[in-house]
């Protein structure tokens, strides 16, 4: 069979393969993103013969596509979640415990179709005060791979994103039709940290970014301190806690909740200093935490069938893990997040959020078990939706309601 499938796969040229990956038979009809994704399945067995360096370029090409096409689509069936998914955070009324991570829909895309899948919210960004492309190598654009056995992907995307000029007028839009799908919105925010601007013109643009997107009427925002694809993956908790106070200092008048994002790669002794430093801040949450850098950990969580392209990522190209393998250190460090926001117990509200290796039913009860009353996911998502296309959320929340 492998024999075959070889065979076969000599015959196209790589341009037709990633063509008969991506679009339908019919050429001017381009397919919907659910098929694109069990194509992708099909098609796995000849993925194979390719290099490593191939297969990155196939599956940045197709995260983009998949992207476009579910931006494009519309259904007309509404799901709603149980009211008795419904989670209060800030006085603000989610629809269920469970949203998209930051970097899913960086341009506001897909809001309306989110709302109708049964979202408990959406979280737009992550947003640079500028238009960004973001990391190439080479002829490779914004670089990503998933490793389905693994349940994991790995990227070196660096932040993509329009930037505020177009992204504010998609988020002014998305916080008008809120109205009718109600369906709370965030907005993921970062430093500008390229094009050579110094540490103080970085903190005005995102003070600025803050005070435009709270403008617009997004409901929270959420501060990324914790991209691993921009340089700046290191944490130095005091010249962060200097920056953070800062930062809040130059907002005067709050008008939503304010959270911070830190890295799943944070030490669990650190935890206590940060919620310290967040909460006399008077910053109102926490989340634990974007993708992982710790590829020594991590690689044993890797099928040793898929470790020859993880190895080949994160050495020529480093990059960001996501999925299930930072299930269990999510969980560690929100959970110790929460258990120190208890013992500080700060006089107004502030919660922890999860992220990281969330893609079932038993996460978001184990969130529940901890005091996590948020989750966010991002691979899991995408899991799911391969598998249920837009019931994702409907099968989700079946799968709570037997659990419960």
């Amino acid at each position: 069979m492998e024999k075959i499938c070889s065979e076969n796969f000599t015959n196209l040229t790589y341009e037709v393969f990633v063509e008969n990956l991506f679009k339908s038979s019919s050429a001017e009809v381009e397919m919907k993103a659910h098929t694109m994704i069990k194509l992708e399945r099909i098609l796995r067995p000849a993925l194979k013969f390719l290099s490593s360096e191939k297969r990155v370029e196939i599956y940045s090409q197709g995260r983009k596509r998949v992207l476009e096409a579910l931006s494009d689509e519309v259904i007309e069936r509404k799901f709603s979640p149980s009211r008795d998914f419904e989670t209060e955070l800030w006085g603000i009324k989610f629809r269920s415990p469970i949203m998209n991570a930051a970097g899913m829909f960086k341009n506001g895309e897909c809001y309306e179709l989110m709302a109708k899948q049964g979202a408990g919210a959406y979280l737009g960004g992550t947003t640079t005060a500028l238009k960004n492309s973001g990391n190439t190598n080479g002829n490779i654009v914004n670089p990503f791979i998933t490793l389905p056995k693994s349940n994991s992907a790995i990227n070196w995307l660096g932040l993509p994103n329009n930037g505020d000029e177009f992204v504010l007028y998609e988020a002014k839009q998305i916080s008008k039709m809120k109205r009718s799908l109600k369906c709370p919105v965030g907005w993921s925010l970062a430093y500008q940290s390229n094009f050579g601007f110094n540490p103080e013109k970085q903190m005005e643009m995102l003070v600025r970014s803050i005070k435009d997107y709270s403008n617009v009427g997004v409901d929270f925002l959420e501060i990324n301190e914790s991209c691993p694809n921009t340089g700046e993956n290191n944490i130095n908790v005091l010249s962060l806690g200097t920056r953070l106070l800062k930062l809040k200092q130059q907002i005067p008048t709050k008008k939503v909740p304010i959270i911070v994002k830190f890295s799943n790669d944070i030490d669990l002794s650190q935890v206590g200093g940060l919620m310290e430093l967040l909460i006399d801040s008077k910053y109102d949450g926490v989340n634990f935490g974007n993708t992982s850098t710790n590829y020594e950990l991590h690689r044993n969580s890797i099928d040793e069938i898929e470790r020859k392209d993880f190895d080949y990522f994160t050495s020529t190209l480093g990059g960001g893990i996501s999925g299930k393998p930072l299930k269990e250190k999510s969980l560690e460090l929100c959970t110790e997040a929460v258990k120190q926001v208890r013992r500080l117990n700060p006089n107004f509200e502030f919660n922890v959020i999860r992220t990281g290796g969330i893609d079932s039913a038993e996460d978001i009860l184990d969130s529940k078990k901890s005091g996590i009353l948020m989750n966010q996911w991002f691979t899991g998502y995408w899991e799911n939706f391969g598998k249920s296309g837009h019931d994702v959320y409907k099968e989700l929340y079946g799968n709570l309601e037997r659990l419960a």
